[in-house]
């Protein structure tokens, strides 16, 4: 039988990866590194990592505090090394941030009108849902890594060009 070893990366600790394709066109597929992309990346900075129909994988780096952002639909947030602390306000008028057909987390400017949800704190392999009509800002004391499951929106950076191996 053969033996496998899982290796855990972390922002300080990482291999660039690859695609092994077994009956495809490689030309078909994108690979990228989410610690790679991270560490590339401005703190909270929503980098594309993985794209699918309208739905985005989002790797962030995690450093210092976030400005806040809302989505008009739930995102979910997985903390792939570091820790970080998620304050939740419910938004007071969700209709004067984003319509209902909006996509994506929308940045805001300042902090929303609203009442205080609480807050979360999460580490590496915690998920954490942030919920449609609550705003949400990061707080992280030392760098990290999240990976942000979204849709396509008006945060959302597309780096394919730097970021996917040739």
């Amino acid at each position: 039988m053969n033996s496998f070893h899982t290796t855990f990366g972390s922002l300080q600790d990482y291999q660039k990866g690859g695609i092994e394709i077994v009956a495809d066109n490689p030309k078909y597929y994108a690979f990228s590194n989410i610690f790679e992309v991270a560490n590339k990346s401005a703190p909270y900075e929503k980098v594309a990592v993985a794209l699918n129909l309208g739905y985005v994988y989002e790797a962030l780096r995690i450093e210092g505090q976030s400005g806040w952002f809302a989505a008009p639909h739930d995102e979910f947030a997985i903390i792939m090394d570091g820790e970080v602390e998620v304050q939740f306000i419910k938004l007071a008028d969700p209709a004067a941030i984003y319509s209902d057909d909006s996509k994506g987390s929308v940045p805001l400017a300042g902090q929303p009108a609203g009442q205080p949800m609480g807050r979360v704190v999460a580490r590496r392999g915690h998920q954490v849902m942030l919920p449609e009509g609550a705003a949400y800002r990061f707080t992280a004391r030392a760098i990290g890594v999240m990976l942000l499951q979204t849709m396509d929106g008006p945060a959302t950076v597309h780096k394919w060009a730097d970021i996917c191996l040739k």
